[in-house]
């Protein structure tokens, strides 16, 4: 650690940085930042920068405010759309109380407790997201609603389109952030656009979704569009997902993987499923964290709404992609339910609890899914067991609170702070007059 310090201050030294930014989230996955001047850098990585935690949503309590900012010097990057004018840099933060005692509300170190506890097993958890979002004309609506910047389809190529230099300057930024990409490509909703991060550690993955939120935004308003990571933005238009791969390693050896076994998936890998399924409906409330997540997740357009698994169907909440051979450590599983707004930190956090409870209470991983989920009927569904995921925030919530895996994952003040934040939400969701009530009612009563 001493040396990535000393690599982060000569670097700062030689590119001239001006400014740093001490970047964490709130509990919701809101970034916050922080800008130091370079010489209190030295100071930061020694006894970290106070700061009013209360004031952070779900950090603190008031009598309990202050906190500090740690700066961890492996995330150190030069900020490349602030160009050499003034050069710019961040690095994440761990926060602690200040008798040196970590925070419990923070979501890194909620995030850091789940896979300390999956090392104790001997598993190393890694995730690759499929990042889903919208470009619109404008954050402002015009007399027709919000607006797309295109009205391209799947994998659509769009020559001069606004799309494609979007997504080229962001896959470059990322790149110069040491973020590697894996594919970029138009999505099936109109200004829809999907980037994939090629597979990391799940800190280092959290970490990235952020910068990565980061980037999207600021190409956005370079290039005079807006992005948005709303669920689902546009009426009758397909949501955001951002469906994650996971696997867990053992060492060097992927411990999903078994020769000969059905779909090459190893026993570990079908009881981290069947985790992943028996809490799905615990922790929708934070992979799907907001009321306009469940337009997403009962709007079809292959958002899962039903808790079950397949090989290759992509109608299930949980899929295992095609093995291909001589690929053992490339065997993964992956999750389709949790959207682009969630806090990666607890979101993955909660999903790796729940796979980890799969794997220690040896869970049976029920029948797999076959079918086209969507498709069957209501009666079909029930009769093959395939329960539904919450309909409503509302629903996830009251899932949430009977949740001992939950309380025990994000810890009693950050469960406490999530469910008052959810239910405040959907308070104020539940009373608003809507534009479909008074276009259907308000002539006609």
């Amino acid at each position: 650690m001493d040396k990535q310090r000393d690599f982060v201050l000569r670097t700062i030294e030689e590119r001239g940085v001006k400014f740093v930014r001490l970047w964490f989230t709130d509990v919701v996955g809101t970034l916050k930042s922080v800008a130091i001047a370079p010489a209190e850098v030295e100071g930061a990585f020694s006894e970290g920068i106070g700061f009013d935690g209360s004031a952070i949503e779900g950090l603190t309590r008031t009598y309990e405010s202050d906190l500090l900012a740690h700066p961890d010097p492996t995330t150190f990057q030069i900020l490349p759309w602030r160009g050499e004018v003034d050069p710019t840099a961040r690095m994440f933060c761990d926060l602690t109380t200040p008798d040196g005692q970590p925070a419990v509300a923070d979501p890194r170190n909620v995030l850091k407790r789940t896979l300390a506890k999956a090392a104790d097993a001997g598993f190393t958890f890694y995730t690759h997201p499929e990042v889903e979002f919208y470009l619109l004309k404008s954050a402002t609506p015009g007399p027709d609603g919000y607006e797309p910047v295109d009205r391209a389809g799947y994998f659509d190529n769009v020559p001069g389109g606004t799309a494609h230099d979007f997504r080229r300057r962001s896959v470059r930024m990322l790149e110069d952030l040491g973020i590697s990409v894996e594919f970029s490509h138009h999505e099936g909703g109109p200004g829809q656009n999907e980037i994939d991060l090629r597979y990391a550690d799940g800190l280092t993955m959290a970490d990235n979704i952020m910068t990565f939120r980061s980037v999207v935004k600021e190409v956005a308003i370079e290039q005079g569009v807006h992005a948005t990571f709303m669920p689902k933005p546009l009426y009758g238009e397909p949501g955001s997902g951002m469906h994650t791969h996971m696997s867990l390693f053992e060492g060097d050896t992927n411990a999903f993987y078994e020769e000969g076994a059905e779909y090459q998936l190893s026993r570990t890998g079908r009881r981290f499923i069947a985790g992943l399924l028996r809490h799905a409906n615990e922790i929708a409330a934070v992979t799907n964290q907001f009321v306009n997540s469940y337009k997403r997740l009962w709007g079809g357009d292959e958002a899962p709404s039903y808790i079950t698994w397949g090989h290759n169907n992509r109608s299930a909440l949980v899929r295992v992609p095609m093995y291909k051979p001589g690929k053992s450590q490339s065997a993964r599983i992956e999750h389709r339910g949790i959207d682009s707004a969630a806090n990666p930190y607890l979101a993955y956090a909660l999903m790796l609890a729940a796979g980890l409870k799969g794997i220690e209470e040896e869970y049976e991983l029920p029948a797999e899914a076959e079918d086209n989920v969507w498709a069957l009927s209501a009666s079909e569904r029930r009769a093959l067991g395939y329960k539904p995921l919450p309909s409503s925030l509302d629903d996830a919530i009251e899932h949430m609170e009977e949740s001992e895996l939950v309380a025990e994952t994000l810890g009693e003040q950050v469960f406490r702070y999530v469910l008052s934040n959810k239910r405040r939400e959907f308070e104020q969701y539940r009373s608003q007059v809507t534009q479909f009530e008074l276009k259907h009612s308000l002539d006609i009563i």
